[in-house]
């Protein structure tokens, strides 16, 4: 335990070091393997060597392309460096605490260190915050934008704009870091985090409703046109008993999960944004991973004439209890039950987001946090293998910063922004194991190196047979 916490204290000193100095990662600062020995054996039979085998082979095979590199001018002797700068792939996380953190200096490291993890984020568009009065849309930051007001909050889960940032200013970010955006969720029926109470749910209403949903997905597209590349158009209404393929579904009864709202809504809202949105804009839907009825949704939409470009699948080990039992070889989470459940959804025929991602570190201490980087690291290299995936998505990034009533332990990173031992597994992940870095030395003037690399964008870096330093950039997809 006592090497546990060493190999803790110093990489959190390396941490420090690179965020005061934003320098890129190199191969000599590869992170440390979370622990093995705070899973039980029982765990390591369920994600034995031949289930790694086979992840490994996915990986290779899904996430690997052949590419060549033609030079006709290198200096004979001379190195040429095939750097890999950015992945195909998405990595992201929810930028719901952006400013929020309670001073300059954490939300200066927030901003620092987002982009050298993820390349992807999602950005908050909850309808009751986003539009506290009807016609006042929260584009724009305001003073509770400013870090100030937050350094004065006593409780950050009262203000009504906690973890609901003016949404301008974050994809402003995003687009001088090159981050993919991601907008959550136009369209959801639940009154306590999204259904805004100017909007009365009342049967007689629901023409006006129909009306302000068009409206919302409208202002939505007309404001933002490509700068977000996709959006979660609705969210979880395969729950909703106004779901043709919900277990209650009742023709006559207007009334479903979330009280009463349009009839077909979900087919409703799909039309108008598949008409709205540019092409080149990602349409998607996000529900729960292990729900029959979300695929039957889908199918069912997608025969109707709708076009659903991505499905998001969210995965919550929201109690602590339940990742203390996955590290003692409960039966959650299995490889066996992710592959089942991967093998299920994608029958609906669209690629996959694992959307929203909850993994909880179990008291908070060394060995808490041990289970929670092991746990993270095996279904990531999961997820990543499966072939039609594109996206993974952590949800809360630092600790204690999630909605009411969600775990205060799912972080990344601590509440002082200080990195746990999950986002050493994921980088060791997505900036080390996942990235391909080739150096060649030649004889020759003419050369071609053939490489089979993760996809993604890659520099090439070498000297001209005058001395001069050239490079370029290519992509292999």
């Amino acid at each position: 335990m006592k090497k546990i916490l060493i190999l803790s204290v110093l990489s959190v000193i390396l941490f420090t070091i690179f965020v005061s100095f934003i320098a890129p990662v190199t191969a000599k600062e590869m992170p440390p393997l979370p622990d093995r020995n705070v899973m039980s054996q029982e765990y390591w039979n369920l994600w034995n060597e031949d289930v790694q085998q086979r992840i490994d082979e996915r990986i290779e095979k899904y996430r690997k392309a052949d590419a060549k590199i033609e030079l006709s001018d290198v200096k004979p002797g001379s190195e040429i460096k095939i750097e890999q700068i950015s992945h195909e792939f998405l990595f992201g996380a929810n930028m719901f605490n952006f400013g929020q953190l309670g001073s300059k200096e954490l939300d200066d490291k927030y901003k620092a260190v987002y982009h050298t993890l993820f390349n992807s984020a999602v950005i908050p568009f909850y309808w009751k915050p986003f539009e506290p009065e009807s016609g006042n849309l929260r584009y724009e930051t305001s003073p509770e934008d400013n870090p100030d007001f937050w350094a004065k909050t006593e409780n950050c889960l009262k203000e009504k704009f906690w973890r609901r940032p003016a949404t301008d200013q974050m994809v402003e970010y995003c687009e001088n870091h090159g981050i993919y955006r991601h907008g959550h969720p136009i369209i959801w029926g639940n009154d306590r985090w999204h259904h805004p109470t100017w909007l009365p749910k009342k049967e007689e209403n629901v023409s006006e409703m129909e009306r302000q949903f068009e409206k919302r997905i409208r202002e939505l597209a007309q404001h933002y046109k490509s700068r977000i590349n996709r959006w979660d158009i609705v969210n979880e209404s395969s729950v909703d008993a106004l779901n043709p393929h919900h277990p209650k579904y009742d023709e006559k009864n207007p009334k479903g999960s979330y009280g009463i709202l349009p009839r077909d809504y979900t087919f409703k809202a799909f039309k108008i944004s598949n008409e709205v949105f540019p092409p080149d804009v990602v349409q998607c839907i996000n529900d729960y991973a292990n729900n029959q009825n979300y695929v039957n949704q889908v199918n069912d939409l997608r025969k109707r004439g709708i076009r659903i470009d991505m499905m998001g699948l969210q995965m919550h080990l929201f109690n602590p209890k339940q990742c203390a039992d996955i590290a003692k070889g409960a039966q959650i989470q299995t490889p066996t039950q992710v592959y089942n459940m991967l093998s299920t959804v994608e029958k609906a025929g669209v690629p996959l987001h694992l959307s929203e991602i909850t993994i909880t570190a179990p008291n908070d201490d060394t060995e808490g946090r041990e289970i929670q980087a092991n746990i993270a690291r095996n279904l990531y290299r999961q997820w990543f293998s499966w072939s039609s995936m594109a996206a993974i998505t952590w949800w809360n990034l630092v600790d204690g910063c999630g909605a009411p009533g969600e775990p205060t332990t799912s972080g990344l990173f601590t509440r002082k922004m200080e990195p746990k031992s999950a986002y050493f597994a994921l980088d060791r992940l997505i900036n080390h194991e996942w990235k391909t870095n080739i150096v060649q030395k030649t004889d020759s003037e003419n050369v071609t190196i053939p490489f089979r690399g993760f996809k993604g964008n890659y520099k090439i870096s070498w000297t001209d047979k005058n001395g001069n330093a050239q490079s370029k950039e290519i992509s292999v997809k």
